[in-house]
């Protein structure tokens, strides 16, 4: 595959329970943090964090447990008290302040040169690409257009999208939560090729990766 333009960044963050005194990094320690599944981009953004801040996960020798749970069962912990955070994306992010009681303690773009990384990012097959070039140009020009529409009428697109998530869902989210998910949210055309390698990198140094260092060139057209 190869990216071949961005979609979404800016959308992540690690969200504390109120009542579970943590107020600094050293705070996590003995703690139980949640992220969306197993090697993602918020469970390789949660490791990262505590090793930079010296703390050891449980099967490592520490103190500290990262649990792979969907994001709509966190939030039933959350509630539950059997977790103390969650690295989240939104909404679920906002859903855990404004349902579960929770409170931010780190907004992840805080981490990032000009506080930006990718978080969705359009991928197209090279094989396809290269016998379809006539389609993908016009399906990049679509999203170019309808990312514009997007920046430029923020209100209507958000309300369109509470719609969709509706009918796919059959529960409408409450308007407080849409529209304070919304501006944690950057809808972009750039697939900021740097925070990839980033990404990659910290997926590599963790483990996740195989032995080998991982080979980025064409991941991203140009």
């Amino acid at each position: 595959v190869t990216a071949i333009g961005g979609a979404t960044d800016v959308v992540a963050s690690l969200i504390v329970r109120q009542d579970a005194g943590i107020h600094t990094a050293a705070d996590f320690h003995g703690k139980k943090i949640a992220t969306p599944q197993l090697g993602n981009t918020q469970d390789i953004a949660a490791r990262v964090y505590l090793k930079k801040n010296g703390l050891t996960l449980i099967e490592k020798g520490g103190d500290v447990q990262i649990l792979p749970i969907a994001n709509p069962d966190q939030l039933t912990l959350f509630l539950k008290k059997n977790l103390d955070a969650a690295w989240a994306p939104e909404p679920w992010a906002t859903r855990l302040i404004q349902e579960g009681q929770g409170t931010l303690f780190l907004d992840e773009s805080t981490l990032w040169p000009n506080r930006r990384f990718a978080t969705t990012v359009l991928l197209v097959r090279k094989e396809y690409l290269a016998k379809h070039p006539d389609i993908i140009e016009k399906w990049l020009k679509a999203h170019t257009t309808l990312t514009h529409w997007i920046q430029t009428h923020p209100t209507e697109a958000r309300h369109l999208v509470g719609q969709e998530i509706k009918r796919i869902t059959l529960k409408a989210l409450p308007d407080t939560v849409l529209e304070q998910a919304w501006k944690h949210l950057e809808f972009t055309t750039d697939p900021l090729p740097a925070s990839l390698a980033t990404m990659a990198q910290g997926a590599y140094d963790l483990g996740f990766l195989g032995s080998t260092p991982p080979d980025l060139s064409g991941l991203v057209k140009k």
